[in-house]
């Protein structure tokens, strides 16, 4: 079976490698260059456009950067888009609202293919260390004919039930970790703001009872001052809305997350959203009236 993959962006770019490893027959297509050549090294085969790749595969994985990125690539609502997806397998890897995935469902099913959406929880490092947890949604018949070709991004392949399914469960492990990062950073701030030796700080947190791979990493990357993305802040902004839009349509109240959101959208209108989550550091150090002693600071992102 031929895989095609479109979307080789920070996190599209190492899960294709990790298919490619495993021995994946995998056809690729993606707006930059870089991505390609890299893989085409690793032998996957490129293709010229959209239409060549769906050609060429049997089954799409596409891990495109939310709503907008799927539909500036897919051409829905068109006969083109009929001919792409019937008799294909389409898999939607990226994060957007589950109301956007299940109409996507419907059209690839009223246009004669399959879909599933396949969410991933984890950062580009986990990424790049195929540690991935993948929730995967659909039609039970295509969860179990996708499962096994998602098995290499991941260290386990967890089904969730119908489309939709996926990406709430998706948005509520966002929760938690938009959440905890936010409070992480606040604690940062604090024990910065009272000329507390801030390795001191890391020690006892990655030490102690709450610590975490996710509180190791960016603790150590508030300490150092490491704005590197692995979950950038403009992506978080865009997860948090997702939850809290959800949130209200359900009648469920979300008071963390939506304050870690008005942080996130602070970030983000400051010139931090290209920077990694950890950045949002700006934000709460903007509400405050005593600055933070030795605390990095981030630098904005402009352009």
């Amino acid at each position: 079976m031929t895989l095609g993959f479109v979307g080789l962006g920070i996190m599209g770019l190492p899960m294709a490698t990790h298919l490619l490893a495993a021995g994946q027959e995998l056809v690729v297509w993606n707006r930059s260059r870089p991505a390609v050549d890299h893989l085409a090294g690793l032998g996957a085969h490129e293709a010229t456009d959209l239409t060549e790749l769906f050609e060429r595969s049997d089954v799409v994985l596409m891990m495109l950067a939310g709503e907008h990125g799927v539909d500036a690539t897919l051409p829905r609502g068109t006969d083109a888009f009929a001919e792409l997806v019937a008799g294909r397998t389409l898999v939607h890897l990226g994060t957007t609202s589950p109301a956007f995935s299940v109409r996507l469902g419907e059209e690839v099913a009223g246009a004669g293919g399959w879909y599933a959406e396949a969410p991933v929880s984890g950062s580009r490092p986990v990424a790049e260390a195929g540690q991935l947890v993948v929730m995967l949604a659909g039609e039970p018949d295509v969860r179990a004919r996708v499962a096994p070709l998602l098995a290499p991004l991941g260290r386990v392949v967890v089904e969730t039930g119908p489309v939709g399914s996926g990406l709430l469960t998706k948005l509520a492990v966002n929760l938690f970790l938009i959440t905890q990062v936010t409070g992480l950073v606040e604690a940062f701030h604090f024990a910065a703001a009272h000329d507390l030796d801030l390795d001191v700080l890391r020690r006892v947190v990655d030490e102690g009872p709450m610590a975490s791979t996710v509180s190791r990493a960016k603790l150590a990357k508030l300490v150092a001052g490491d704005w590197a993305v692995q979950a950038g802040a403009a992506d978080v902004l865009m997860n948090a809305e997702l939850v809290v839009s959800a949130a209200h349509a359900a009648g469920v109240a979300t008071p963390l997350a939506e304050a870690a959101r008005d942080l996130f959208a602070e970030t983000v209108d400051g010139g931090w959203g290209g920077l990694d989550m950890a950045a949002v550091l700006a934000a709460v150090r903007g509400r405050s009236t005593r600055q933070g002693g030795q605390e990095p600071w981030p630098r904005a992102v402009t352009s």
